[in-house]
């Protein structure tokens, strides 16, 4: 009898392990309730033969009174945070001053809740939530319903491991459907549903919720005699906990980025969620050279992926003035990681947008990042309201020229009128040297703002007469005779530019870098352009009446005409430089979306290579695109085009087809 007890045990032990975590069933469902079945009538009759490590105690029935308080007797710390590839090398880098070459272990930062297990004899005795590191709570009924945590295991010593308890996507999502059948509100995600499930007084609840667990962690290495991380995760896998399996022994810092970015680009596959990647010393006594800090260890970070949506506070609005005297209201913020950046502010657009959004200022808010670029609000989030936040009023009068501000017909925005205003003109300079225009390369905003106000730099033909302030520059802070000459240079290779590029620089009022495209390849010169009807603009294809209206006025006006007599004498391009087309079968008539951050190209370089090449950029992905080209921090578009089965490229591969080094 006792030997059936011990193999039915076994065989149902066995089976919710690979069942629930390595995912791979090894009986079916009918075949397993059938020996449960087996079990549980067997241990009725003679409940003498019941065993710790039952499954049949994992159905919960425990009810506390309350938490019991837990002291660690060595402290759950945690680890600091890093949130790029350079804050991983500075990591590799201090660790370096110590340890002459570190090896190190990668794991996945599982997004649950972290546990401390203590076994005596042999027995579960105790689990404890890791709380302020130093005190957590009891909750070793819930714990024992967790079919990944083992209730006995084979060793005598006294032995505690750490790690943590999730929920596996596939429970989530479960629960939530019940949930909403009851009207009952829905978990916002796994982790929470995790923490909220073992912090149950009632063990039945947390038994239902089907957690698990991943083991990371021996606080008591050298009691037996492990000198390496690697070797006591190993040691714990032998004991029967669940280790994840993806943990890799990383010999320097290149294997460590190259995890990275390959978990980065494949956790959306996992069957549990991970907010990042661990970093480990795998010496142990090279762990305790390095130390600790007052609150975690010097040997070890944690590498956080980039958020989707992340919250911060809105401390003010700031009103910024266009080169086109648009004013935009901009958002101050508490400065927050995002998506591999620190963001400190956001565009609020325009008046409507706020009164829509409902924004004040004090609000705490969610925000992304648009097409995972442009930090954008989500929502406010109301209920953290205090009261002390102050509603929106838009500004009457421009915020540097003092002139009135007018709201133009059939639009949301405010603009400032007088062409006279300096933040308008330094804002157009600005825009005339940048890269997607003239590509004038060493022109900051900050330095154009100085040039501004030195008098160096006040209308656009200044730029091509800055060479005549040359002895002026050498006396300015940060301006050496290479740095002169370059920015001389790249002035003097801007001249060459072709018109489409002039054109988008000029800062026409919808006149977008397309559309100065389009308009150039029609008309091949700028004089053909001034002498082009209203209507014969207005007949290009997807040109249309607003944008032919605009460019007609701007040609039209006096002093911009003679920006550009001025330009011409200069020596300024005016003309269409046609560019090749290289007939190419990975590119011609193919449509790609550009998605994440590249590192070697820019988009607009990677754009304008693309359809040099006969192909087509859009934004958005659909049945018809063709290439995915993924960058660093892929966003959703990633998903869907796999969810499509959509050709993916890497940065690499994409510079491959280009043939570029």
């Amino acid at each position: 009898m006792q030997d059936r007890v011990d193999e039915l045990i076994k065989i149902l032990n066995e089976a919710s392990r690979n069942y629930y975590e390595l995912d791979m069933p090894t009986i079916t469902d009918q075949e397993y309730d059938d020996l449960y079945h087996e079990l549980e009538q067997l241990e009725k009759k003679h409940p003498e033969l019941i065993r710790d490590d039952s499954p049949t105690k994992r159905v919960g029935g425990k009810v506390i009174d309350e938490f019991v308080k837990v002291t660690h007797e060595v402290p759950m710390m945690s680890l600091a945070d890093v949130f790029s590839e350079q804050e991983v090398r500075d990591f590799d880098e201090r660790v370096r001053k110590i340890v002459a070459n570190p090896v190190y272990v990668c794991e996945l930062k599982i997004d649950g809740l972290s546990v401390s297990l203590l076994y005596r004899e042999g027995k579960l005795v105790r689990g404890a939530t890791r709380g302020n590191g130093v005190v957590g709570e009891n909750i070793t009924h819930n714990v024992e319903t967790i079919k990944s945590i083992p209730l006995s295991i084979d060793i005598q010593e006294e032995i505690e491991v750490r790690g943590e308890i999730y929920m596996p996507k596939r429970s989530f999502i479960k629960l939530n459907e019940e949930r909403q059948k009851k009207n009952e509100p829905l978990f916002a995600n796994p982790r929470n549903a995790a923490a909220g499930s073992v912090r149950q007084l009632d063990s039945r609840i947390a038994a239902k919720r089907n957690l698990s667990t991943f083991i990371y962690h021996l606080p008591t290495p050298e009691n037996f005699n492990i000198k390496f991380h690697h070797d006591a995760l190993s040691m714990m896998c032998n004991l029967g906990f669940t280790v994840n399996p993806n943990i890799k022994v990383c010999n320097n810092i290149e294997e460590v980025i190259d995890y990275i970015v390959e978990w980065t680009n494949k956790r959306s596959d996992l069957p549990y969620e991970i907010d990042g990647i661990v970093i480990k010393v795998d010496d142990l006594n090279e762990q305790q050279r390095l130390g600790y800090t007052a609150r975690t260890p010097k040997w070890a970070v944690a590498y956080k992926f980039p958020a989707e949506e992340v919250l911060t506070k809105l401390t003010n609005i700031e009103f910024c003035v266009g080169r086109t005297g648009k004013i935009t209201p901009r958002a101050d913020l508490n400065p927050v990681h995002l998506a591999g950046s620190v963001i400190r502010s956001v565009t609020l657009h325009n008046e409507d947008y706020i009164k829509e959004k409902e924004i004040m200022i004090n609000d705490t808010i969610a925000i992304h990042k648009a097409g995972d670029v442009i930090p954008e609000v989500v929502r406010v989030i109301k209920e953290r309201r205090t009261g002390e936040e102050v509603p929106f009023k838009m500004i009457e009068t421009c915020p540097i020229c003092g002139t009135k501000l007018v709201r133009k017909e059939n639009e949301a925005a405010y603009y400032c009128l007088n062409t006279m205003c300096d933040a308008r003109k330094i804002e157009g300079l600005i825009h005339y040297a940048s890269r997607d225009t003239m590509n004038i390369d060493g022109f900051g905003e900050s330095i154009i703002e100085d040039f501004y106000n030195m008098g160096y730099l006040k209308r656009i033909p200044d730029f091509y007469k800055l060479y005549q302030y040359k002895e002026e520059l050498k006396e300015l802070e940060g301006f050496g005779e290479k740095s002169i000459n370059n920015l001389l240079s790249s002035i003097e290779q801007s001249k060459e530019n072709s018109l489409e590029q002039l054109l988008f620089a000029l800062g026409i009022r919808h006149m977008g870098k397309k559309v100065a495209k389009i308009v150039a390849s029609h008309y091949g010169s700028i004089d053909n352009i001034i002498n082009a009807s209203l209507e014969d603009i207005a007949s290009i294809p997807t040109i249309g009446d607003i944008i032919a209206k605009s460019i007609r006025e701007y040609f039209d006006n006096e002093e911009n005409m003679e920006i550009i007599n001025n330009l011409k004498e200069l020596g300024i391009n005016m003309k269409y430089l046609k560019e090749e087309v290289v007939s190419d079968e990975s590119f011609e008539n193919k449509t790609f979306v550009l998605t994440g951050t590249l590192e070697v190209l820019t988009r607009n370089e990677a754009t304008d290579m693309i359809e040099s090449r006969g192909g087509k950029v859009t934004s958005s992905v659909t049945k018809k695109t063709d290439v995915v080209v993924v960058g660093k921090d892929p966003g959703s578009k990633y998903d869907k085009a796999k969810e499509l089965g959509i050709t993916i490229w890497s940065e690499d591969e994409l510079k491959n087809n280009l043939r570029i080094e």
